[in-house]
């Protein structure tokens, strides 16, 4: 069921040009949030503006912002400063991966993927927390992954930056217990988006079948988010693989990963 309208509320979604990010900025208009999005394609960001704008009937703002450059948490936060809009809401959605042998991987990219996928999301929810302490009420949602919750060969990087995410996620909702505000962490399993093309991992075994869709994956963290939960793991696939983890040594657990993502042959 839809949420009650909400319009004096504001939601900031970071990576909101596409895929998830763009499927939860739908769904916060629908719910009569207005939006602040984030994303580094101008292009792209123009035509959700435009296509939110008219079909749901918020106000839109957009800025277009790279954030693997250290200084774009700040430059956003100052922006909404200066314009007075406070943010009830802040969705972390912006990341991506990069795929192969660690010792083939390029390094300038993945410390700019380190620098999106962790320190950007921390670097913002340290910015934007405070206003929503303060008035006892926000939420946050943290977009991670189920490769937080194990060792991923051929992606170690990748899975280690959303193990970060998950550990960080759920040490500050713990936190903010009776605060007013909630902290939740979506883990998505792979997901039908532009993720795979980016990482260059269409090849990988980890793709093969069905796997979730972005709508979907987002109306499921949507609603997570808005019961308060810490942790949303989409899907009862995802949910008994995260499950059977946890029990599982984690050499064992590591070489399975390294199975699933090998590249077909």
């Amino acid at each position: 069921m839809p949420q009650p309208m909400q319009s004096k509320k504001t939601a900031l979604i970071t990576g909101a040009s596409g895929g998830i990010g763009y499927e939860l900025s739908k769904l916060f208009a629908d719910n009569g949030y207005n939006l602040v999005l984030v994303a580094r394609d101008r292009k792209k960001l123009r035509e959700v503006h435009t296509e939110i704008n008219v079909k749901y009937g918020v106000e839109v703002k957009t800025i277009v912002k790279d954030l693997s450059e250290p200084l774009a948490p700040d430059e956003i936060f100052q922006e909404l400063w200066e314009e007075k809009i406070n943010i009830s809401v802040l969705v972390n959605n912006a990341g991506y991966a990069t795929f192969g042998p660690f010792t083939e991987t390029d390094l300038d990219e993945e410390l700019k993927m380190m620098h999106v996928n962790m320190i950007a999301l921390a670097h913002l929810t340290k910015l934007f927390l405070p206003s929503m302490l303060d008035s006892e009420d926000g939420k946050i949602l943290n977009v991670a992954s189920t490769a937080a919750f194990q060792p991923g060969p051929f992606m170690a990087v990748y899975y280690a930056t959303k193990a970060f995410v998950l550990s960080f996620t759920e040490a500050i909702a713990n936190e903010l217990k009776h605060s007013g505000v909630t902290v939740t962490a979506l883990c998505p399993g792979p997901t039908k988006s532009g993720f795979q093309k980016r990482a260059h991992m269409e090849n990988s075994k980890l793709i093969e079948g069905k796997i979730m869709d972005a709508e979907l994956v987002a109306k499921l963290g949507y609603k997570g988010m808005m019961k308060g939960k810490t942790v949303v793991i989409t899907g009862v696939r995802n949910k008994i693989l995260t499950e059977t983890i946890r029990i599982t040594p984690r050499r064992v657990a590591t070489n399975i990963v390294r199975r699933l993502q090998e590249k077909r042959k």
